[in-house]
């Protein structure tokens, strides 16, 4: 069976080829676009067509449209309700009417499509497969409980399941007005930044206040039984006054952002306990905006029931692409398999990088070993642009698109947030080597190679890598497998053979606004228009060049 998974609804446009039940293919249409999550210039492009990524997968498997057995959409008009609660009906019946036309629009981008193979899929249901098919066994089984929970999907806000002898079933649907993820999202709009873009954002400055305000939030906010919760109506301006963009946030911002952030997660307690009591089942996949909050996803590893909690790496909806493929393709009666890794995304062999480079007029160096080389430079507290392999799928960079930098430099998470144009609230996370995180990072799955859970870093560390300690004494930890990724394993293995330090700063390769880098032109532009010292691009090195007077 060949399956390409489309997103293309609400935001995060993207594309996933499944052969055979076996993820060939990943990608995010703003790595083509360069317009972050598919929002800019205008709100209709949050429905576009994800047309380059769509047809690099198929490149990638050396496949025509004629071959594809079907095309999967992560929306299905039959369950939306656009005149129904929680619905601004000027707006769904438009996404209606678009969903409805996919089919034709699919048609037309790729010529030869037979628009008949267009099958649309339930959007929690496509985040819900993701999880499901793509997670590693567990103790060599399969079966989990799964739990989807965003803003909404076509009339529902998050997803409670079971995945058991082969077979998804559905336990509980949301219904909407009540949401998790609008009010989060609310929140986010509320405290001046991007709605379904910075919720991240108050993640982090929630670490900077008290839940003060948890019990007037909880009159509109909790868990209400039987796997589902109350999340509306609340009311913002009486609990802290609207922050206007390109202000500081005040106490009382961050005071609201953690009494939100504190009933979310009660929420989600409340809601995976009964999913237990019902299922007995001893692991939890996830997936959907909101388990792409960190600190959320620990709560439920530590407090939880289960004995393993596995998050989807592109748990926003983008990942419903994938999972709208998986989920169909197992329909057909393929076993799919777990995803391979984060890495689904573009490569470049060294003889096209080696043109690139030789078209854009830099100095390049190609040393006789790499990751010597550039732990080296990181010993010497240079800020390091790591462009290897192919690309993430999902919002983390996880060593393929990375800024690197020294870890006991405090001054480094100043530093990057300069670069990057970042709230300077922010933190940075660490990357490290997976058999030494045990001794540094505690209160959280381990390994944790997709940097979705923060973890308690041991006190005897937090001075010796101060630069990746949140304010809180987290961090949002990776780990590195020699395994799974043997180059930057060797980085980290290098650095520590000069420093003692089995740990690197890692944020995404990207600037202010702008998605994260994907090709060789994108790392050349970000290395030509930021302060970073050196660019790692494959095999080769590019060095900042020295004005004549220094």
């Amino acid at each position: 069976m060949r399956v390409l998974g489309v997103n293309a609804v609400f935001h995060d446009p993207a594309a996933a080829l499944v052969v055979d039940g076996r993820t060939v293919a990943a990608a995010e249409e703003e790595r083509f676009s360069r317009r972050k999550h598919g929002k800019e210039p205008v709100p209709f492009s949050t429905w576009e067509l994800p047309v380059e990524a769509m047809r690099w997968c198929l490149e990638e498997g050396g496949l025509s449209p004629r071959d594809l057995d079907a095309v999967t959409y992560s929306y299905h008009p039959d369950l939306a309700d656009p005149d129904g609660p929680g619905q601004d009906a000027r707006w769904e019946h438009l996404r209606l009417f678009y969903v409805e036309r996919a089919p034709h629009f699919l048609e037309s981008a790729l010529p030869g499509l037979d628009r008949r193979r267009v099958v649309h899929v339930a959007h929690h249901v496509a985040h819900a497969a993701s999880a499901v098919f793509a997670a590693p066994p567990f103790e060599g089984r399969r079966d989990c409980v799964v739990l989807v929970a965003d803003g909404r999907g076509e009339s529902g806000s998050h997803l409670v399941g079971s995945y058991t002898g082969g077979e998804l079933e559905v336990l509980v649907r949301q219904p909407l007005p009540d949401s998790l993820g609008l009010v989060y999202e609310e929140l986010t709009e509320h405290l001046g930044f991007h709605r379904s873009s910075d919720e991240y954002k108050v993640m982090a400055l929630a670490s900077y206040g008290r839940p003060t305000m948890l019990d007037a939030v909880r009159e509109h906010l909790r868990y209400e039984g039987e796997g589902r919760v109350r999340a509306r109506d609340v009311p913002w301006e009486s609990l802290a006054p609207a922050r206007s963009p390109g202000t500081e946030p005040g106490p009382e911002h961050a005071d609201l952002a953690a009494s939100v952030q504190e009933a979310v997660e009660e929420a989600l307690l409340g809601v995976v306990g009964w999913a237990y009591e019902r299922t007995g089942l001893r692991r939890l996949t996830m997936a959907g905006g909101v388990a792409l909050n960190c600190v959320a996803n620990s709560r439920v590893f530590r407090e939880g029931p289960f004995d393993d909690v596995w998050v989807q790496p592109a748990a926003g909806d983008a990942g419903t692409a994938l999972g709208g493929a998986l989920y169909v393709a197992a329909k057909a009666g393929d076993d799919p398999q777990p995803m391979p890794g984060a890495d689904l995304g573009r490569s470049w062999d060294e003889d096209e990088l080696a043109a690139l480079l030789r078209d854009a007029e830099v100095e390049v160096e190609r040393p006789a070993d790499l990751p010597a080389a550039v732990a080296a430079a990181l010993a010497d507290n240079a800020l390091v642009a790591w462009f290897q392999g192919r690309s993430e799928y999902g919002p983390r960079a996880l060593g393929h698109r990375s800024l690197l930098a020294h870890p006991a430099d405090p001054a480094n998470l100043e530093r990057l947030n300069r670069v990057k144009g970042r709230e300077r609230f922010r933190p940075v996370a660490p990357m490290v080597a997976q058999e030494r995180a045990p001794e540094i990072f505690f209160g959280g799955p381990l390994p944790s190679p997709y940097m979705l859970f923060v973890h308690q870093v041991a006190q005897e560390w937090r001075e010796r890598i101060p630069a990746v300690v949140h304010v809180d004494g987290t961090a949002r930890v990776q780990t590195v497998s020699a395994t799974d990724e043997p180059l930057t394993a060797r980085l980290l293995s290098e650095f520590e053979r000069r420093t003692g330090l089995p740990v690197l700063v890692n944020t995404s390769l990207n600037t202010a606004g702008r998605p994260m880098v994907d090709s060789p032109r994108d790392a050349l532009e970000c290395f030509g228009s930021a302060p970073v010292d050196v660019l790692a691009i494959g095999p080769f090195l590019v060095r900042r060049r020295r004005s004549a007077a220094a």
